[in-house]
């Protein structure tokens, strides 16, 4: 049998045909617009999603046997806002995980309800990018728009509606919302009430690889697959990326060095830690994990090499790299504020540490260190916990330099997995809709079967222990600064 994956990302989707074994049969990605109608605000509209998948699946599915697509299911990007009126018509364009429009309604989450009352009631706290403050902010700069609100989703979940007719979403997507109560997996009553909805506004939950539905009749006419094509309730992108990389089970964790970093702990155990600093969400196997996610990551490097040297060759500057672990500037990678572990929005990227003999290489150095040091904040967050981690799997383009994974290695002082395919949450969404069509028995064992590690790299004791004083050193730079962060920006 053929599996679609879908992965509604920001600027396109990505779609991907598996067979039952886990060979990628094609990709195909299509493009759609992004708009900016406010200096912060970022929108799109949920019909270009759908046109665009569309078309996406005709040109997956043109050379293949149709007849053999059994499920389809989806990774897509988190918290975004759509909103459907009593026809199941989109009221408004959606509001992206991205959009910076709701600091005040985030401050009265934190501050007012409380940020404990927040984790009591979801095991998460505000962030202006989660679904829960949106909701706020239409009900109260678009009355009008609220009242219509017959249906909440999510934007993958639109996609799985406009499949299925179901409305639906699933755990791992939910769980970005600030509406979910993630350790009993099921809506919060607090939390509808807070933000003025009812749950039945809301869409029926399910685990991500529980189908949800089948293909509609006539769109099966329409692309020529079966009617019995399950769709499949599919996961957020980064909850589906864990399981393309195999980030599932207990204590397996994934670094994605992408545009934004994140650090992924998936967990048998539901677990938050005292402050919040990573999200504790509800994951595609059917457990839990602990996420931290920093703003900017590879986009650091770019920054740095686009627009404040010039150059594209990136791996000849890297390649003036050679004493690891004796450099003396640091760098807070901060370019867009930080969520994770900091959550402060002022937050500002820093050097420090410059003397007159440090060269370009030092700086160079120093912002691919401070990368890898932000992820470590998350990562001891972690380690804090409990919870213990000898490994870890990399994906994202700053997975592509043996430089920055070697350092990834020692600063941590874990292994690190490299693995074949980099296909991740369109990859994790055919998986989810293989189990889903009893190929095989759980997520787990697809992972195991599917995913295969191709190279390890490993820590060296001496460089590891020349980080670790290096870490010791970076972790009190952030402290130190804070305060003024707010007064200069």
């Amino acid at each position: 049998m053929l599996y679609i994956g879908v992965d509604l990302g920001t600027s396109a989707v990505k779609l991907l045909l598996m067979d039952a074994e886990g060979k990628i049969q094609k990709i195909v990605s299509r493009e759609y617009p992004l708009s900016f109608p406010h200096p912060g605000w970022s929108e799109q509209n949920p019909e270009d999603w759908w046109k665009q998948s569309l078309e996406g699946i005709k040109e997956l599915t043109a050379e293949c046997d149709k007849s053999q697509v059994a499920g389809i299911s989806f990774g897509g990007q988190m918290h975004g806002l759509v909103i459907l009126d009593e026809k199941d018509e989109v009221i408004r364009p959606a509001i992206l995980w991205n959009d910076g429009r709701t600091g005040k309604e985030t401050d009265y989450l934190n501050q007012v309800i409380g940020k404990e009352k927040l984790s009591e009631y979801t095991a998460n706290i505000a962030f202006a990018g989660f679904t829960a403050p949106k909701i706020l902010w239409v009900k109260e700069h678009e009355p009008e728009n609220f009242q219509k609100i017959k249906k909440i989703m999510l934007p993958k979940d639109y996609l799985a509606y406009k499949l299925s007719g179901v409305h639906c979403s699933d755990m791992s997507d939910a769980s970005g919302m600030l509406l979910l109560d993630v350790k009993n997996r099921c809506w919060s009553k607090e939390m509808l009430d807070i933000c003025g909805i009812s749950e039945e506004q809301m869409p029926e939950l399910f685990e991500s690889y529980e189908t949800v539905g089948t293909l509609k009749p006539e769109l099966a006419e329409e692309l020529g697959i079966p009617a019995s094509c399950k769709i499949v309730a599919g996961a957020g992108d980064n909850a589906a990326a864990a399981v393309g990389t195999g980030t599932v089970g207990d204590g397996r964790c994934n670094i994605s060095l992408g545009t934004s970093g994140t650090i992924f702990i998936s967990s048998k155990e539901f677990g938050v830690d005292p402050y919040n600093a990573l999200h504790a969400f509800a994951h595609a196997d059917g457990n839990y994990h602990l996420m931290g996610c920093m703003l900017s990551a590879a986009s650091c490097n770019k920054w740095w090499m686009d627009e404040i040297i010039g150059t594209a060759d990136y791996a000849g500057e890297q390649a003036k790299i050679t004493k690891l672990g004796e450099n003396k500037v640091f760098f807070l990678p901060y370019l867009m504020g930080e969520r994770s572990p900091h959550n402060n929005p002022n937050a500002r990227g820093t050097f420090i540490g410059l003397t007159m003999d440090s060269t370009r290489a030092d700086m160079t150095q120093a912002v691919l260190e401070g990368v890898a040091f932000a992820i470590r904040d998350s990562f001891e967050v972690a380690k804090s916990l409990g919870i213990q981690i000898e490994r870890t799997k990399i994906c994202g383009g700053g997975a592509k330099s043996p430089l920055w994974k070697k350092m990834i290695a020692n600063i941590l002082n874990v292994k690190v997995d490299v693995i074949e395919s980099e296909e991740g949450p369109a990859l994790g969404g055919a998986m989810l809709a293989a189990v889903a069509n009893g190929e095989y028995t759980s997520v787990e064992e697809a992972a195991e079967k599917i995913v295969k590690v191709i190279d390890t790299v490993k820590p060296e004791p001496e460089l590891a222990a020349k980080y670790e004083e290096k870490y010791r050193k970076f972790a009190k730079i952030y402290p130190t600064v804070k305060e003024l962060f707010g007064e200069i920006i």
